[in-house]
């Protein structure tokens, strides 16, 4: 009778001998003697009514060692073990104690020599002939992640796959590698449109959406902050009541906070360096802006009906203070419009490049009122009948509106000496302030020129991505007409 293998045997019958069949006339391969129980010898499986303590013997531990995978036990003899050193198996001959073992092994019994290994049963039949045959054979039933995890563990290199098996195996890694990079470009592109609509407006119409969305939430907020400011919601505010009125100004606040928030989200996920993206200047003023709605919530749950028995009255003042000053913070929502406002863009991005000539002006500012105002002061309180220069610091105050070309008028000086001293101090606040306008001036125009040229680039590549696609569809539609001509034929016959 001829003995043919399976495709889910793992039995090496390249061993057996088929010449005794009539129906083969010609040998294909060289005939081999058949060696009786050697692959029984190599490693033998152990039911589950054997008894293992039974006739067991101490000098046996030296020839043979019990493996138990998932509950499945198995005979080994430490020869079997001696052709594969560099496995996870042929490693526990060189353990010296307990804890070497442990490293290895998951438990290990010393009473009968057991090891056990918590794995699949089903997939270490693979490894079992491995062991026994020395040949590596990939299960059709079983998955290749599974295998390559099973190889990984017990120590054995993918080259002992035959060539059969391991073009199998090679083909279907291939196909879990493309499947992967679909999905991480799935992924990629849908961070990278996720991106377009939050951060560049200019990329098409979901990103103008957002932006028009993003401009008009702040409007409404600007408003409503402006609306709640009335006298007659402040004294309903004093009062602790809430009238129609109120609860209309609390809704839209609300939604405009949820708002906010979500756009807040949206930015976070698809920011790639997560510690970068919380170090913006225009994030930190959106966690400003957003936070203290929801701490005002906090707080009012937390102090309604409670009150401290000694000094009720000063806590309650010193919480709504603290409200007045969260709800105050709101004004912070108009910079969210540093977003989507070119001309803010470019301020903020002078204000970082001009901080040296800022510093400059400031020490300018500084060592001119240092001047002018003592003398200032000296000359009024000598020769001035009137007293309005109390103090020096009060002198101070003067200098700054006054170099500023500000001038409130709450503060003049009466004597011709001071009030010489005060164009002096006049003149030079003019040209003090003019000497860094002109960098500060030309740094402006640059930083707007390079927004506005970064902004052109963006929408240049976007349009060269939208022709190349395009291109690649129709040369992709002009490709399958080549092919399939008769069917593109047949399909227009049939329009």
């Amino acid at each position: 009778m001829t003995l043919l293998p399976g495709e889910n045997s793992d039995y090496d019958y390249s061993a057996l001998s088929c010449a005794s069949d009539t129906s083969f006339n010609h040998t294909f391969f060289p005939e081999t003697e058949t060696l009786k129980g050697v692959f029984y010898q190599r490693a033998k499986l152990i039911h589950p009514e054997e008894d293992l303590l039974k006739g067991f013997h101490p000098d046996d531990r030296k020839h043979h060692i019990i493996i138990n995978v998932g509950g499945i036990k198995y005979l080994l003899p430490w020869t079997t073990l001696d052709e594969f050193p560099l496995t996870r198996l042929g490693q526990l001959k060189f353990c010296n104690n307990f804890d070497d073992i442990l490293n290895i092994c998951d438990d290990y019994d010393v009473t009968c020599n057991e090891f056990f290994f918590d794995r699949n049963p089903g997939a270490f039949r693979t490894i079992l002939t491995f062991l026994r045959v020395g040949k590596l054979r990939l299960l059709r039933e079983m998955c290749a992640l599974s295998f390559q995890e099973e190889l990984l563990y017990w120590g054995i290199e993918e080259d002992n796959l035959d060539w059969c098996c391991k073009r199998r195996y090679l083909q279907k890694m291939e196909e879990f590698t493309e499947i992967n990079e679909r999905e991480d470009d799935l992924i990629e592109n849908c961070m990278r449109k996720l991106q377009d609509m939050v951060e560049r407006p200019q990329s098409g119409l979901p990103g103008k959406v957002f932006a028009c969305l993003s401009v008009l939430f702040v409007t409404i907020t600007a408003v409503n902050l402006s609306i709640s400011t009335m006298p007659d919601l402040r004294e309903e505010e004093e009062k602790g009541e809430c009238s129609q009125m109120c609860y209309n100004i609390f809704i839209v606040e609300s939604v405009c906070v949820a708002w906010f928030s979500l756009e807040f989200l949206l930015r976070f996920i698809q920011a790639k360096s997560k510690f970068a993206f919380l170090r913006r200047p225009l994030t930190l003023i959106d966690i400003i802006a957003i936070l203290p709605y929801y701490i005002t919530l906090l707080v009012d749950t937390t102090s309604v009906g409670y009150k401290k028995p000694s000094s009720g009255s000063i806590y309650l003042d010193k919480v709504g203070l603290v409200l007045r000053i969260l709800r105050a913070l709101r004004i912070l929502y108009v910079m969210r419009l540093a977003r989507h406002s070119l001309g803010l863009q470019t301020l903020g991005l002078t204000a970082r490049r001009c901080t040296r000539e800022f510093g400059l002006l400031l020490l300018f500012l500084c060592v001119a009122i240092a001047l002018f105002a003592p003398l200032l002061y000296v000359i009024e309180n000598e020769m001035a009948d009137s007293q309005e220069f109390t103090s020096i610091p009060a002198c101070y105050w003067w200098a700054v509106i006054t170099m500023t070309t500000v001038g409130y008028g709450d503060m003049v000086p009466r004597s011709i000496p001071g009030q010489v001293v005060a164009l002096s101090s006049i003149l030079s606040g003019i040209l003090l302030m003019a000497f860094p306008v002109t960098s500060i001036f030309h740094t402006f125009s640059r930083s707007y020129i390079e927004l506005k040229q970064e902004q052109e680039r963006i929408m240049y590549r976007r349009a060269q991505f939208l022709l190349k696609t395009k291109s690649q569809i129709s040369s992709a539609s002009q490709g399958s007409d080549i092919l399939f001509p008769s069917l593109s034929s047949e399909t227009r016959d049939n329009e």
